[in-house]
């Protein structure tokens, strides 16, 4: 569907490649790895946009709802256009997951949008990264899995870095990391019902529902928040949905080619993407405890993630 449109594009480029590439770079590995930084790079503009967008030095402060609803608006429109073309069927849709699943979904985005537009983008995209903590303490309940030792050892080393990375009750702490901690919240619920829809609906089908009910949502908290944007901030919203469709079709490229507890690692890369671009636009520099305590959340996480075979965030977001 969405993947044969990308494909064409993908397919004669990647033609090209293999005739004069070596064999090394010719590996359903390498493809695959090179994929996953694709996606987690792309993944990472989106908080960057955000912040350009609703930050303090925006000239035109975009208010984050409308950020994360022109998300969901541009990227239905691109995958509804996708759809119609390919005159693919919608089948046996689960709406009450969906629409659980979207509106968790939604305020996790807003919340990261919201936190990365405040405090710097590394420690904003670490702090969400804390859903795999919550997704594992409610798979315990809702999805009966057992959890060892090493796992809850090691949300506690995740949970402990992002202690140090917000530092409450020091001059430090900002607000918008409790944003950036309700963002981890959301998301992790969301993974709670992503997990029952992924066996029961086709991984396409899923993020055209996701970005309906999502776009749908946006459009009535909409009319609360509304700021007429300048010409150049419709360009960055447009991007936002584009770029996070994108991250997820590459992210689908690299999952066909290699098991998924081999790319889950990489996903942590994301906060050192964000810091980067925040250094690079901003000169934002990450803070001695902030490094640590992004270490502490990535180990954490990785552990958590490879043991659990779970997605840390938002795998189709």
């Amino acid at each position: 569907m969405g993947q044969e449109i990308f494909q064409g594009f993908l397919g004669i480029v990647s033609t090209k490649m293999q005739k004069t590439a070596p064999l090394w770079a010719q590996s359903r590995r390498f493809q695959s790895t090179v994929y996953v930084l694709i996606a987690v790079a792309l993944f990472s503009v989106t908080s960057l946009l955000a912040k350009v967008l609703g930050g303090n030095e925006a000239v035109n402060q975009i208010h984050p709802f409308q950020i994360s609803a022109f998300r969901f608006i541009f990227a239905f429109a691109l995958i509804a256009t996708i759809y119609r073309a390919n005159s693919t069927p919608l089948r046996g849709i689960q709406w009450n997951w969906h629409v659980g699943r979207s509106i968790f979904g939604w305020l996790g985005v807003s919340c990261l949008f919201a936190a990365a537009t405040q405090i710097p983008l590394g420690d904003a995209n670490a702090i969400s990264f804390l859903s795999v903590i919550v997704a594992m303490a409610l798979s315990v309940y809702f999805l009966g899995e057992n959890v060892g030792v090493r796992r809850w050892s090691a949300a506690l080393v995740a949970l402990l870095g992002g202690l140090l990375i917000a530092r409450p009750g020091t001059t430090a702490f900002h607000p918008a990391a409790l944003i950036a901690m309700a963002s981890a919240l959301f998301i992790g619920i969301e993974a709670i019902f992503l997990k029952k829809l992924s066996g029961r609906d086709h991984p396409l089908q899923i993020l055209f529902c996701n970005n309906f009910i999502g776009a749908t949502i946006s459009l009535v908290v909409l009319v609360f928040v509304w700021q007429m944007p300048l010409p150049n901030q419709w360009l960055a919203l447009a991007a936002i949905g584009v770029i996070m469709l994108g991250a997820q079709y590459f992210n689908i490229l690299a999952l066909q080619r290699e098991e998924a507890s081999y790319l889950l690692p990489f996903w942590y890369g994301a906060p050192l993407f964000a810091a980067l671009y925040d250094f690079l636009l901003y000169e934002e520099v990450v803070s001695t405890w902030s490094a640590l305590g992004i270490m502490m959340i990535v180990l954490g996480g990785v552990i958590i993630s490879v043991r659990s075979n779970a997605s840390p965030v938002f795998e189709d977001n």
